[in-house]
């Protein structure tokens, strides 16, 4: 932002509540909670695997939690902004079904080179499966990882190429209540300033 990130500019409220779901009050609850866990003004990867280890303490998500930060970090700088944070925040928890799905097709495309393949969905899949740990009971044509991304690619992949292009994934997707399901990455707040 160029200025000291403790505090929020009418300027900066303003175009965070252009560019998201979110109003004036809830931006401003947002941020001081954010600055709160991050003094800093920015989430390391650390940190923001710390938040998903807490979510998910029977799994391991350090691979998937990787995964995400780097969808909210839209510089590649290597820390989270709370303007990438929020604007995530608000595909993710209130954006559209399309939304959610554009956001998820970018969370896939490992390499971001406009399709998703089958390495890449295992990739996400296997890390998903660490994550969620013995939490959730699997049919047995999904209970590895290999056999949920050959179940997927088998029902999307119609043109048979071995990999996804956006809208595929998303039509797809909209079959699939798995990811459908999965896709309510919502980080919830901590109670303390409610």
């Amino acid at each position: 932002m160029g200025k000291s990130p403790s505090k929020l500019t009418a300027t900066d409220i303003k175009e965070i509540q252009d560019s998201t779901y979110f109003n004036k009050k809830e931006i401003q609850q947002w941020h001081k909670d954010f600055m709160k866990d991050c003094p800093s003004g920015a989430l390391k990867r650390e940190e923001f695997q710390t938040i998903y280890h807490q979510f998910f303490p029977n799994g391991d998500p350090s691979k998937f939690a990787s995964f995400v930060f780097n969808v909210f970090d839209t510089d590649n700088d290597g820390y989270i902004s709370f303007k990438e944070f929020i604007s995530a925040l608000s595909v993710t928890s209130r954006g559209s079904l399309d939304e959610k799905l554009d956001w998820a097709f970018k969370l896939y495309d490992l390499d971001k080179d406009g399709y998703i393949n089958k390495k890449e969905m295992l990739d996400i899949v296997d890390a998903i499966y660490e994550m969620v740990g013995n939490m959730i009971d699997l049919p047995t044509d999904e209970n590895t990882a290999e056999k949920r991304v050959n179940k997927i690619f088998g029902q999307m992949d119609r043109s048979g190429r071995g990999k996804l292009n956006k809208e595929e994934f998303r039509e797809g997707s909209k079959c699939d209540p798995w990811i459908v399901q999965a896709l309510s990455l919502e980080i919830p707040r901590s109670n303390e300033d409610k």
